[in-house]
Formats: C-alpha cells, sequence, structure tokens
C-alpha cells in the first residue's frame, strides 16, 4: 500500500511540475523524491507522470489520482488535528442533565457558552427530575447533571452553582396581589396551596415545609404537583396560591402575579453540577469547567 510522504511527493511534483521545486517545497533532495515517485507508480501499476520528453506533465491516470491524493492528505491532517483535541476536551459527546426548572434560569447560559467555546463537543440533553439525574449519573447514562441537592455517595462528585429567591405565584385580581402590597410569608397560612409532590418534586416540597415550619404557618394545600409551568397554571387557574423560584419570571404567564415574600431567609434554591468522580471524558472535564466557570460570573 502506498504511502502518505509518497502521496505528499506526488503531490508536490504535480503541483510545481518540476522535480527540483518540489523536493524543496519537502525540504528533501531530488533523487529521494524520484524514487518515492517510482514507488508509488509501482504500488498502483500505473505511470502518473509522461517521461517521454524533458518537461514534466501528469498522465491521464496522474490527473484523476490528483483529486484523490489531495483528498487524502487532506483527511489525514483532518484526522491529526482531530486526535489531537480530544485529549484536551476540544471535540466528544456529554449528556447534560437538567431539572425543568433549571431551564429557565441557567441552561440557556451554559448551553450558549459549550456552543461558543467548545463548538467540537457534541451535547445532548435530557430533561430529567433530580432523582433520576442522579442514577443515570451513577450508571453512566448522563454525564454532567445540573440538579437540587443533595448529591450522596463517594462515585458522584459536585459543586454548587446557582441560588435564588422563592417568589409568590398569586392569581392575578387576587386581594394579595395589589400593586404596592408589601406580601409576608405570614399571608400565606391558611391560603389555598399549590403544594410540590413529596415525591417526583421532593426538593421543592421540603424547601417549602421548612419554610412553612420556620414561620410558623400552615397552608392549605388543594394539589400537589411536579413542575413549576403546571403549578402556575393552577395558581391562573384561581385554585390556589404557590412558591416558585424566581427563574419563573422567565415564563412570563399571563394572569399571575409574581411577588417578593418577606420573612423567607436569603436564597433558599439551590442548584448544583454533579458527575462520575471517575470519568475520564476529557470532554466532560472541559465542559464541567466552563459550567462552573459561567457560574462563577452569575450565568451572565
Amino acid at each position: 500500500m502506498f504511502t502518505l510522504s509518497q502521496l505528499e511527493s506526488f503531490v508536490a511534483v504535480a503541483e510545481t511540475l518540476h522535480y527540483g521545486r518540489a523536493a524543496e517545497r519537502l525540504s528533501m533532495t531530488q533523487p529521494p523524491l524520484s524514487r518515492r515517485i517510482q514507488l508509488l507508480e509501482r504500488e498502483l501499476d500505473v505511470e502518473l507522470f509522461d517521461r517521454t520528453g524533458r518537461a514534466v506533465r501528469l498522465t491521464a491516470a496522474g490527473r484523476a489520482f490528483l483529486g484523490d491524493a489531495r483528498r487524502i492528505l487532506g483527511l489525514s491532517e483532518q484526522a491529526t488535528l482531530s486526535v489531537r483535541r480530544v485529549p484536551a476536551g476540544e471535540i466528544g459527546t456529554v449528556a447534560l442533565g437538567f431539572t425543568a426548572s433549571s431551564a429557565h434560569s441557567v441552561l440557556d447560559a451554559v448551553v450558549g457558552a459549550i456552543r461558543t467555546r467548545l463548538p467540537g463537543v457534541d451535547l445532548v440533553l435530557r430533561e430529567r427530575v433530580s432523582g433520576i439525574q442522579l442514577e443515570e449519573l451513577r450508571s453512566g447514562e448522563l454525564d454532567l447533571g445540573l440538579v437540587r441537592p443533595p448529591v450522596s455517595g463517594r462515585e458522584l462528585e459536585h459543586l454548587p452553582l446557582h441560588r435564588e429567591a422563592l417568589l409568590a405565584a398569586i392569581p392575578a385580581g387576587h386581594l394579595l396581589a395589589a400593586p404596592g402590597r408589601v406580601l409576608h410569608v405570614r399571608d400565606l397560612d391558611g391560603q389555598p396551596f399549590v403544594m410540590y409532590s413529596p415525591t417526583e418534586a421532593r426538593y421543592f416540597h421540603e424547601v417549602l415545609v421548612g419554610v412553612f415550619r420556620s414561620a410558623g404557618i400552615a397552608p392549605r394545600y388543594v394539589h400537589h404537583l411536579t413542575q413549576v409551568h403546571t403549578i402556575l397554571a393552577l395558581v391562573r387557574a384561581g385554585l390556589g396560591l404557590a412558591l416558585v423560584p424566581q427563574a419563573a419570571e422567565a415564563l412570563g404567564l399571563d394572569g399571575v402575579a409574581l411577588r417578593p415574600v418577606a420573612g423567607i431567609d436569603g436564597e433558599p434554591v439551590e442548584l448544583v453540577a454533579a458527575w462520575r468522580a471517575n470519568d475520564d471524558n476529557p470532554a466532560l472535564h472541559a465542559v464541567r469547567d466552563l459550567v462552573i466557570d459561567v457560574a462563577s460570573r452569575g450565568f451572565s
């Protein structure tokens, strides 16, 4: 089989139509260049150059072979560059999990940064609740997860990414949604309340239970749901009030007023990045580091 050096020599002679200039271009002397061409012709069992005159001319077979030779050399160069980018994490595939609520707060910034700064990484996006993400991280179905805490087990590592406040979701026209009304968490006491499911949305359920316990109040749960957008739909229908992460503002849902709530300490809604501790995928490491960098800038 012919070698890449033989193809390179053939292309140089074919493009310059001069053995001396081709040898100079390849930083070699003319005799070994001529031997490479002869070995290539012997391997192909065809003459690539017309040797009947003093000028160097391609035969019909040589002209036909030139395009293929250039393509093979181009593919070889591309493969070399590609394989060198793998250890740096510049190419590869990363399966990224995210929760529905994180899609409204951090996902757009994360995906935008990856597309801009790691365009060679093939990103596979999967919407999952946190519990399913953690299971799929352990099984290898996911590489990186944007999940709600806690993250347990030595096989997983994690870092905090983002915190946000809770807002009260109130049907438009409700007394508590009046302009200028300062809402306190105690105003939710005894109110019909659309609550998160204690199983499918366990994280938010426990956060809100902790908020209510600290405030010494007891809203009246009328429904238990999983997704923020569904909860807001029920609020708009007038079935109750709700507490939702601040990212819900991005939904811009008509008929629902989102109000800050006094009496809730800080920003209780947390999001962390989690990954397998022993994962050696360079693309994962590059994406993880980029996500952490974006988080440090506030997902702007």
